[in-house]
């Protein structure tokens, strides 16, 4: 595991809420997460499993065939203790720059505020001259259903956009990037313990993005099982056959500094999501 603590450290210039460093290690630029704050009071929680799901819902994206941003798992030593990170490598430089989705909002329509209501968030991806509609549509739909097998509760606005090229204008779908609310951070190893089936087949079902469809919050495999957009439907037909659950639980076992009983969670988490998806794509393939 790489040792970030004496790696150069930049000002920070990167948005969130957690605390994090910009480091340049071995000539590349990182963003560094560290173990994030206290969230829920009453919490005796190690606060290292953020970086584990940054870690591997980043790779989830990446071996199911998306462009992602390059992750590494890692230490870094201050007042005597020692933390698992997770370094994000930047993939922006000079000529190509990150303009992510909220910006868009702004300059699509300046006179409308949206935030995560799923229809506002198609009609901005329909008006934009910006950006090629139908592209736009079917990544943002890609990105949906992986996000809803990791189960990711943040992908808002601001952590998903686009890669601009100051030279030539061209604009593509960015990497993936910013997993750190996926995979049930906030429970921690000795609660891991206590779950049983049936809990563990609650926790799979009842997750929720933070996209909204009438005011509410849209509850992942629900929306997925309705199968009433076509336009999901559809990602699950592109994407079900590069979901490899096998090397995913590889990927998964072989993580390091990770309990086996967090791994474990993982796995079979993962597996309740993906055989949600399975059932779907029978139907609708």
């Amino acid at each position: 595991m790489i040792d970030f603590t004496n790696a150069i450290e930049e000002f920070n210039n990167y948005k969130g809420s957690e605390k994090k460093k910009t480091l340049i290690y071995n000539d590349k630029k990182y963003l560094v997460k560290f173990p994030d704050p206290v969230r829920e009071k009453n919490k005796n929680i190690s606060y290292i499993n953020n970086a584990f799901s940054e870690y591997i819902g980043s790779n989830v994206f990446k071996i199911v065939g998306f462009k992602t941003q390059n992750t590494v798992l890692g230490k870094y030593s201050y007042n005597g203790k020692e933390k698992i990170v997770c370094a994000c490598e930047d993939f922006t430089d000079n000529d190509n720059i990150l303009y992510e989705f909220e910006n868009l909002v702004l300059s699509t329509n300046p006179d409308k505020k949206i935030e995560t209501e799923l229809n506002d968030i198609m009609e901005v991806i329909e008006e934009s001259k910006m950006i090629h509609t139908e592209e736009t549509k079917q990544k943002f739909w890609d990105m949906f259903v992986i996000d809803s097998l990791i189960g990711n509760t943040d992908r808002h606005n601001g952590n998903w956009g686009f890669i601009l090229n100051k030279n030539t204008g061209k604009v593509e779908f960015s990497p993936i990037y910013d997993c750190g609310s996926a995979l049930n951070p906030m429970i921690e190893d000795e609660e891991i313990k206590k779950i049983n089936e049936i809990e563990l087949k609650n926790l799979a079902i009842n997750c929720y993005s933070c996209l909204k469809e009438n005011g509410k919050k849209i509850n992942y495999m629900e929306y997925i099982k309705q199968m009433k957009n076509e336009e999901c439907n559809n990602a699950i037909k592109r994407l079900f056959s590069n979901i490899n659950i096998d090397g995913i639980n590889t990927f998964i076992e072989n993580v390091d500094s990770m309990s086996q009983v967090r791994k474990d969670f993982y796995k079979k988490i993962i597996l309740k999501r993906y055989e949600i998806i399975k059932e779907v794509y029978e139907d609708v393939k």
